[in-house]
């Protein structure tokens, strides 16, 4: 049901919908809707609600209880017989806080139905246009609403990461208010209502163990979670893989054995699972298996750098095959810790260190070296809904010699109008300038399923780049037949088809164009046109190593973060300007949780966090210099070497701002704190340690 009937079942819940000419008259409307409420049994605890006695969430569902699903992959016996014969067991309970997709705008959409025409266009932020069309057009399918007669328009939306591809009771409620009244319909909502109920991520509780030897080498990971998903389940993942990509949680180690079970939860609280700036809980397991790895190696008095570099997936061992299942397609971790130790002077700084315990003096030095999973996906694996997880481009080259192409994805600030007019300006040789790039109009944009989890790059820049090389070999026969000569004596290169033989005799691009309308070879269709759907044969899998160091204060709590290092690697770079914006704002947007962020309930599922005053976000004066750099190693399946770049920070920041947290601490007996870091949190660890100064 869109609205509930009888039974709310979270604080916030859409209980009625006003429709009014303006807004101030809604307003005026929605005060004059009274509401009886009656309290009912609740529960926000996930552990709580996996009990026998405990009040069920979703009545309306066959099976009574608020268990959703049980997940597992790996091999159970035999990381149980790697964990029986380990040297030695570390085991921690890690919490990963529900967080909010704080968007600069909000969710919102207009719908217009037509009844001449009998179509309906929703303009709506939305991530995945064409998904949504699709869902619109299933659910609208019994009321005569074909997907042709459903246009569905996605703007410049302010901001996505993740918290606007599902379907919100908004967006229903305002296209059915337009087929009632044949007017067209605005919702938007406030800010207030957006951090209520709206869609949300993270909320795990993780129990991860690693068994090791002695020397420091990682054997097998055991993890076992528990997924708050509140009122219903609102993450768009693969139908496979109802956890998402949990389990890369082995990271960029080496382990021989490797077991992982979740079971998702319901509670009285908005629907969860958003993938926030990540790729289907990717962020989750980076943090996971990241923590563990700084954890054991203190255990074991390794240096966490040292401990690392023995534990990683050696550079020659790719296309590598994860103790999980997943085969990484090209890697050098090694390299890429070492630029960050170089440029940080990670020697230096553990120095520093030792001199300023002796001074009472509490520094940290944290490290992330993680493994991103991106490029949703290959088809075999990856669908939404039953549908495929490919993405699509059409170009068309003018008689005149510009260019239009058209994308399934949409971008949201990502910088799509620059990158994928790059790609194909370096495969045709037409200027940037001349490429209009087009997304995000489900009447003229190419089926596709949309911008998130870092897919734009690896799988609709693939179709691009396939679409422009469909492109250069009608246009190679264009200019072999204008050229009287052979095609193989011809060789392409940037701004021109030229012969080989004679290499002052040559065709522009442009003057293919033209003759492609005009003077091709007979037989031939007229136009230079092509289009691509392209399925990927698997994942790209960016990754990175980031050191960040702390100064804690002993009387507030408070952690500064002195310098922060991020080295990327995401394949072959089409635009370095816009690769480090992407990693700018992820680096931000992955310190926010580690000291900020939090959703807060209270035992009645009242949300405590409800405005910004309460949810607190980094600003720039919280943020600090970034100093980023990047090694590559291309992917060898991609055509064009690329992996995708815009999560990798989300991804890898807070656990290298935690680790760096713990290892100030860590001689003082603190062996965790959960996310958020607040100087309360870290005041109170001293506290218990005996640090009172």
């Amino acid at each position: 049901m869109v609205l509930p009937v009888d039974t709310v079942k979270f604080d916030g819940q859409e209980v009625a919908a006003v429709l009014a000419t303006d807004r101030y008259t809604a307003a005026d409307g929605v005060s004059a809707v009274d509401v009886e409420y009656e309290p009912l049994p609740v529960v926000v605890d996930p552990f709580k609600a996996l009990e026998p006695d405990s009040p069920i969430v979703r009545e309306d569902k066959e099976e009574k209880s608020n268990h959703i699903w049980h997940w597992e992959v790996g091999d159970r016996d035999r990381t149980d017989r790697a964990f029986s014969q380990s040297d030695i067991t570390v085991k921690e309970d890690i919490y990963i806080p529900r967080i909010h997709v704080s968007s600069i705008e909000t969710c919102g959409c207009v719908a217009q139905w037509d009844s001449v025409q009998e179509k309906l266009t929703v303009w709506m932020t939305t991530q995945a246009p064409h998904a949504i069309r699709t869902v619109l057009a299933l659910v609208a399918g019994h009321l005569g609403l074909a997907e042709h007669k459903i246009r569905v328009i996605s703007p410049d939306i302010g901001g996505g990461f993740g918290g606007k591809v599902p379907v919100y009771p908004g967006y229903v409620l305002a296209i059915a208010a337009s087929f009632l009244t044949g007017h067209p319909v605005k919702w938007v909502e406030d800010r207030m209502d957006n951090l209520i109920s709206a869609s949300f991520a993270r909320d795990y509780h993780i129990s991860a163990e690693v068994a090791a030897r002695q020397d420091g080498t990682m054997e097998a990971l055991r993890i076992k979670t528990v997924a708050d998903h509140g009122y219903t389940d609102a993450a768009a993942n693969p139908s496979k893989f109802p956890a998402g990509l949990f389990h890369i949680c082995t990271g960029s180690y080496d382990f021989s054995d490797a077991f992982v079970e979740v079971d998702g939860v319901y509670t009285n609280k908005p629907p969860g699972g958003i993938a926030y700036r990540c790729s289907f809980r990717v962020t989750e397991a980076v943090y996971a298996v990241e923590r563990m790895a700084d954890i054991v190696a203190h255990d074991l008095g390794i240096d966490p750098a040292e401990f690392r570099m023995k534990n990683f997936v050696k550079p020659d061992a790719f296309p590598y095959r994860s103790a999980l299942g997943w085969e990484y397609d090209s890697g050098n971790y090694q390299g890429a810790l070492e630029k960050a130790m170089d440029l940080i002077g990670y020697e230096d700084l553990r120095r520093e260190q030792t001199e300023k315990r002796e001074q009472g003096e509490l520094m940290g030095i944290g490290i992330s070296s993680f493994t991103e999973i991106v490029g949703a996906g290959p088809s075999r694996h990856f669908d939404i809904l039953g549908i495929k997880m490919f993405d699509s481009a059409d170009i068309r080259i003018h008689p005149t010699g510009t260019a239009t192409a058209r994308f399934g994805t949409r971008s949201q600030g990502q910088g799509h109008e620059t990158t994928y007019a790059q790609i194909i300006a370096e495969e045709l040789g037409i200027p940037v300038s001349d490429i209009a790039v087009e997304e995000g109009d489900t009447d003229t944009a190419p089926y596709g399923l949309g911008t998130y989890a870092s897919r734009s790059t690896a799988t609709a820049g693939a179709a691009g780049a396939v679409a422009a090389r469909k492109i250069r070999d009608k246009a190679r026969a264009i200019a072999s037949y204008l050229l009287d000569v052979g095609e193989e004596d011809l060789e392409w290169e940037p701004e021109s088809s030229s012969c080989g033989a004679l290499r002052l005799c040559r065709k522009t691009i442009q003057e293919i164009a033209f003759a492609a309308y005009t003077d091709h070879p007979p037989g031939m269709e007229a136009g230079l046109e092509a289009h691509s759907s392209y399925d990927p044969p698997n994942l790209t899998y960016p990754f990175g190593s980031y050191i960040c160091v702390v100064d804690i204060d002993k009387g507030t709590g408070e952690v500064k973060i002195r310098r922060f290092v991020a080295v990327d690697d995401c394949g072959n770079v089409i635009n370095p300007m816009i690769v480090e914006g992407q990693v700018h704002g992820g680096l931000t947007m992955g310190l926010a949780p580690a000291l900020y962020e939090e959703i807060v309930y209270d035992e009645n599922g009242q949300n405590l966090t409800s405005t910004f005053m309460d949810y607190l976000l980094p600003t720039a004066v919280e943020t600090p210099a970034w100093e980023t750099d990047m090694t590559c190693t291309p992917s060898p399946h991609h055509p064009l070497g690329a992996k995708g770049i815009g999560e990798s920070a989300t991804v890898g920041a807070p656990a290298a701002i935690a680790n760096a947290v713990v290892d100030a601490l860590w001689h003082l007996g603190v062996r965790n704190i959960d996310i958020p870091i607040t100087p309360a949190k870290v005041w109170q660890a001293l506290r218990e340690n005996g640090v009172t100064d």
